[in-house]
């Protein structure tokens, strides 16, 4: 069987995720230890015993959905599930990208907290931006709309299935593109409970900031495909992950491309490792039925025939 491993993004955390995994391994139970030594963050404590709200901080929800990523797919491996590829939504390219070995857990653990405080730290610099899911229209139709409506700080930020999409944006000309693509046609528009308009412009700061963390950090060509949210395609060598996961930051998340890539490298099954079932929620319309992996909560893995 030829397994990718999908690591979710902000967005999918919850009190508690991965404390089975915590109980029943050793290595996970180290694995916590190490990154929070790396990111000087008790995340066994804010994890475990955290409160909703505590771990909607960006600058606490980036690592933990990280650590849990991280903890899923050591648990997937401690049971004879092995990976041949990976990829992850948003700040789960991180796990996926020390699963590929292209950066070390520490390392990756490490920077995942800084990447966090920046954006945080970008959003309230920001004067005012948030992000809004969209719902039942094209990824090419909100463009256009945005387009016609002269919105000039509003973009695509996730390009996430045919039929669901995320705008970044101030708040001033969210809520105007809001009203615009519901006259379009969208089904349904959601305003997201986030600390500012990630994966677009307003994130230079976090970008610039996070490019000097990153320069002096080993970055190894991937041991077997790790996929980019920037390009949608495979990444080629370390230097181009150093490259992309800087550019991220400010960069749409190309996962509609991401899943076709997948698809077209001839993988036969992938498992969600991490909290929620985000992503297998996202691939069923091009993936079929989801199944459950025999390891960890059944809520936390899922394998999806592909």
């Amino acid at each position: 069987m030829k397994s990718c491993f999908l690591f979710p993004g902000q967005g999918a955390q919850f009190p508690g995720m991965g404390k089975d995994f915590y109980e029943t391994s050793k290595a996970v139970r180290e694995l916590f230890e190490l990154a929070s030594d790396a990111s000087k963050i008790d995340l066994k404590t804010l994890i475990f015993e955290g409160s909703e709200e505590d771990l909607k901080q960006t600058k606490n929800t980036q690592i933990s959905v990280s650590r849990i990523g991280a903890a899923a797919a050591l648990c997937s491996r401690e049971h004879a599930i092995e990976p041949l590829g990976s990829a992850g939504f948003s700040v789960g390219e991180w796990p996926a990208l020390a699963e590929a070995g292209i950066v070390s857990h520490a390392d990756m653990f490490r920077l995942v907290a800084e990447r966090g405080r920046l954006m945080d730290e970008a959003g309230k610099r920001s004067g005012g931006s948030t992000m809004s899911a969209v719902l039942f229209l094209a990824p090419e139709a909100i463009e256009e709309v945005i387009a016609k409506a002269g919105l000039k700080n509003v973009w695509v930020a996730n390009y996430n299935s045919p039929t669901q999409s995320v705008i970044s944006g101030t708040e001033t000309e969210i809520a105007l593109a809001e009203t615009a693509v519901k006259a379009a046609g969208a089904k349904r528009v959601v305003r997201l409970k986030v600390s500012g308009a990630f994966h677009s412009p307003i994130m230079a700061y976090a970008r610039d900031g996070f490019r000097e963390l990153v320069s002096d950090v080993a970055f190894s060509d991937p041991r077997f495909p790790a996929f980019s949210n920037v390009t949608g395609k495979m990444i080629q060598s370390g230097s181009e992950a150093k490259r992309l996961c800087v550019e991220q930051i400010v960069s749409p998340v190309r996962w509609i491309d991401e899943e076709k890539a997948i698809l077209e490298a001839g993988y036969d099954s992938a498992f969600e490792t991490g909290p929620g079932t985000v992503l297998s929620g996202l691939w069923k319309a091009v993936a079929g039925p989801v199944l459950c992996s025999p390891c960890g909560t059944l809520d936390q893995i899922s394998t999806i025939s592909l």
